[in-house]
């Protein structure tokens, strides 16, 4: 008997681009009261090593770009020299869209996807890094996600005027993973056209692309408050 016929053609899987991280880390940190987010030490060190060092540790992703202010590249350059996929630290722009560009223009040519997240959460896995990349792999565009917990509320004038239903909405986190080409083009639209977007995914969904969603990971934070800088530092420390 021919056993070929009685089973089913293995699933052809498909052969991983090369992926670069731009971590940017540009930002002012004003609403940390004075605290410099970037440098702040969680568990013992600045929160760029936490954030470098889980792409460091990701096979998925091949080389590293951080974005970031000026009076900071020293400072970060000197941090990066125990990471040896970092290739580049470079200046930041006047607005999140212009140090993303600024970023994907110190990727090698090489690059086929383009990794960005926010160098404010520190406590991203590699685990969860691959699992995006691999979804931007097949899919184009991807981003981790988590459900909403509270309700929220559509408010004008401190008036709610609407209830969007809780099932049907996602926190956003980071990285976010794309075609490179696709958000360098993406980015220089929201720029031509005046937008200003909250995130890359928003800048690639305006040219009607769409968004993969995975599973994202409640542990992920944004680092915007001294008080998240204490939160984070619990997590650190109940996970060692």
């Amino acid at each position: 008997m021919d056993i070929t016929r009685l089973t089913k053609p293995a699933r052809k899987l498909l052969k991983l681009k090369t992926c670069g991280a731009v971590i940017v880390a540009a930002g002012s940190a004003s609403r940390m009261g004075g605290i410099d987010k970037v440098m702040a030490k969680i568990h013992g060190e600045p929160m760029i090593v936490h954030t470098l060092r889980a792409f460091q540790d990701c096979d998925a992703v091949s080389e590293i770009v951080v974005v970031t202010r000026e009076d900071l590249i020293l400072p970060i350059t000197g941090l990066s020299k125990n990471f040896s996929k970092v290739q580049a630290v470079v200046a930041g722009g006047k607005s999140r869209q212009e140090s993303v560009h600024l970023g994907l223009n110190a990727l090698s040519k090489k690059v086929e996807l383009a990794a960005v997240h926010d160098g404010a959460r520190p406590l991203v896995t590699w685990q969860l890094i691959d699992r995006v990349v691999r979804a931007a792999n097949t899919y184009g565009a991807a981003a981790p996600a988590i459900p909403v917990k509270d309700t929220i509320k559509v408010v004008e004038g401190r008036v709610v005027k609407s209830t969007p239903d809780r099932a049907k909405l996602y926190a956003v986190q980071t990285p976010q993973v794309f075609d490179f080409d696709l958000l360098r083009g993406a980015l220089k639209k929201a720029e031509t056209d005046g937008a200003q977007v909250t995130d890359d995914c928003s800048a690639v969904e305006r040219m009607g692309m769409a968004v993969k969603i995975v599973e994202g990971d409640e542990r992920n934070l944004k680092i915007t408050t001294p008080m998240d800088l204490k939160i984070a530092e619990l997590m650190m420390e109940e996970a060692q």
